[in-house]
């Protein structure tokens, strides 16, 4: 399973400083390697997944084996920047 990860997401990991977010960040992006279709579809972008991290959203796809780590912001952050493009 190949994991690739965007260039928002590195971006925004980067900014995150507490140790716990990043830890629960991780444990689910170990569960969406053993099950990629964990995560709940978006209602409004065909193919892309979602998964709740308190407060945050941790946005993916899986396609041909690959899991694409798309990206990882606060709630209201995420969809804002969704309906933008």
């Amino acid at each position: 399973m190949e994991i690739i990860r965007s260039k928002e997401f590195i971006e925004q990991i980067k900014k995150i400083k507490d140790k716990k977010t990043k830890e629960k960040m991780l444990k689910q992006i170990k569960k969406i390697i053993k099950d990629p279709e964990r995560g709940k579809f978006l209602s409004y972008e065909k193919g892309m997944r979602k998964i709740y991290i308190k407060p945050f959203r941790l946005l993916y796809s899986y396609k041909n084996n690959k899991i694409y780590l798309l990206d990882f912001n606060h709630r209201d952050k995420i969809y804002k920047k969704l309906r933008k493009k």
